[in-house]
């Protein structure tokens, strides 16, 4: 058998193939130029698609595609080239198969780049299913009947498999992605819609392309005409390539310009594969008319980024100015708070102590009516106090000049004697107030006594204001080498959107309806006091009208 079929290749006077793709056997004037033209590109742009984010599953899907197609083109130009019918079975066969999975994974391919991630397992299973038949039977004689020894043109008989089975699933494959892509369509938003239409259009025009070598060739046994269809995959990385450039698509920024240059570079290198010196002038034409489309998308990108970085230097001229403008502002309203401060203070002192003086009975009797206004008069006056207070305290802190007069102290005893001055305040709005502490453990800390008492005044007057009824406790502990103060109440909560922004300046969350007195500052200046000595503030709460936890951890000394 095997002196009978190296006679029929003697008397067909077949070329012998060198490194498998190079023989006198590939008769066609663009062969050479259209396979290596579309092996070469789907092999760079795979490799540079995937590079650029390795973990993408629409970088991972592309470059499958890309590597599936350059094995196509590859094993295609080997039975152009070769004259071993073994050989020649073999890349038949592995062709039957390779070509219907690239329509499989074109059309996995515009599903996870639509939809931004990898599709279910049960999706895959059901794409992937139809190429079953085509793996189960390759083997057999439903896909290669034999080799056709009748004549010279190196050609297998097809069985049922080939003939009809691959082609219908490469159509049910077509339709599948047609219909998936109007439905998506329908939904998608005016931006995505414009590349839905483009990675469509790329991706109906290869696959167009990529069939319609065969049917050129069987229908008008021109081959050199046939080669028009490996143009498909320049084009669809002309699209994958605006989609970079455009849209930054596969997470490739504005890299994708690279491609456009390098395969620029491509189409004049493989004018070195053409064999025949009357084909140059049709290849320079064509390679002339991508130049000038690749070309012209590269200029277009080019000019389009120019654009943009000119208005990118304009706007950044433009910030700088307002920054130091906002810089201006910012120090002028801080210098405005201090002095407005500053002059509160005097007529305010002046108010609290007649006022006093006038309830301790130094000017003499009045009567309970008068009482109660003065009483008033001074209440308002101590509320304002404060707010200036903390007022004053804000622009310290927000011109770097507020100080901390360091030193040990203990914690426990501040919160104590703090309890006991609040506890009747607490009684008089029916609420029971409690401090727990071991007296075992130290609670000594390095830190500014007075900055301290003033966090733990506020939070403990926080929890008095906002609690309508029912209790508030006070704990101190010690946690390893931590100090950990709370304040719990049974008050009125809180959602978490509000507990997110109350050490905010000004933020009072839902407390406002309770009490309109406060600056919304309270919360603010106990956070940056607390974080000036290296510790870290926290508000507990299970919802509205669950109660709160307000508590700051500082480092504890021995």
């Amino acid at each position: 058998m095997e002196t009978s079929i190296q006679t029929f290749v003697n008397l067909c006077q077949w070329d012998a193939s060198r490194m498998l793709i190079f023989s006198d056997n590939v008769f066609g004037a663009l062969i050479y130029y259209s396979h290596f033209l579309a092996l070469i590109i789907s092999v760079l742009v795979g490799v540079f698609v995937l590079s650029k984010d390795r973990k993408n599953i629409v970088n991972q899907v592309l470059f499958f595609i890309m590597m599936t197609f350059s094995l196509w083109v590859l094993f295609d130009l080997i039975l152009w080239a070769n004259e071993k019918p073994a050989l020649i079975m073999f890349f038949w066969s592995a062709i039957l198969i390779i070509e219907p999975l690239i329509y499989a994974l074109c059309l996995y391919f515009i599903d996870v780049y639509i939809e931004k991630k990898d599709i279910s397992v049960g999706k895959k299973i059901t794409i992937f299913s139809l190429l079953l038949p085509v793996i189960v039977l390759l083997p057999t004689q439903y896909a290669l009947v034999g080799f056709d020894l009748t004549n010279c043109f190196r050609e297998p008989v097809e069985g049922l498999l080939a003939t009809y089975y691959v082609y219908f699933i490469e159509i049910v494959y077509s339709f599948w992605i047609l219909f998936y892509v109007i439905k998506k369509y329908v939904k998608a938003t005016l931006e995505m819609k414009k590349q839905i239409t483009l990675i469509t259009v790329g991706v109906v025009l290869f696959l167009i392309s990529f069939v319609s070598g065969n049917l050129i060739g069987s229908l008008t046994e021109n081959w050199t005409l046939a080669q028009i269809g490996l143009f498909g995959m320049p084009i669809l990385s002309g699209f994958l390539a605006y989609l970079i450039v455009k849209y930054k698509a596969f997470n490739t920024k504005l890299l994708g310009a690279q491609v456009l240059v390098v395969g620029l570079g491509l189409l004049v290198l493989v004018i070195a594969f053409i064999r025949n010196i009357e084909n140059v002038k049709l290849v320079v034409a064509f390679t002339l008319l991508c130049v000038w489309l690749l070309g012209r998308v590269l200029i277009r990108s080019v000019q389009q980024e120019v654009k943009q970085r000119e208005q990118l230097e304009i706007l950044s001229e433009q910030l700088l100015i307002a920054n130091d403008k906002l810089k201006d502002l910012d120090k002028l309203k801080t210098e405005f708070l201090s002095l407005a401060s500053h002059q509160l203070r005097s007529p305010l002192t002046a108010i609290k102590g007649y006022a006093s003086m006038v309830l301790d009975g130094d000017f003499g009797e009045i009567n309970k009516e008068a009482k109660d206004a003065i009483d008033r008069v001074f209440q308002s006056a101590q509320n304002l106090t404060k707010i200036v207070e903390d007022f004053l305290s804000v622009s310290k802190i927000e011109s770097g000049g507020m100080k901390y007069e360091m030193a040990p102290f203990s914690i426990a005893e501040i919160t104590n004697d703090m309890v006991k001055d609040l506890s009747i305040t607490a009684e008089k709005r029916g609420l029971k107030m409690s401090f727990t502490c071991d007296d075992n453990k130290g609670y000594m800390v390095n830190g500014d006594k007075e900055k301290l008492r003033q966090v733990i005044l506020n939070f403990i007057d926080n929890s008095i204001k906002y609690t309508k009824e029912g209790q508030i406790d006070v704990s101190v502990k010690r946690e390893s080498n931590k100090i950990l103060f709370r304040v719990k109440d049974t008050g009125m909560g809180m959602t978490k959107e509000i507990k997110d922004s109350l050490f905010q300046k000004f933020a009072r969350g839902d407390g406002a309806r309770m009490n309109t007195t406060g600056s919304g500052l309270g919360l603010y200046l106990a956070k940056e006091i607390v974080v000036a000595h290296k510790g870290t503030v926290f508000i507990e709460s299970e919802g509205l009208n669950k109660g709160s936890t307000f508590g700051f951890e500082l480092d504890a000394i021995k």
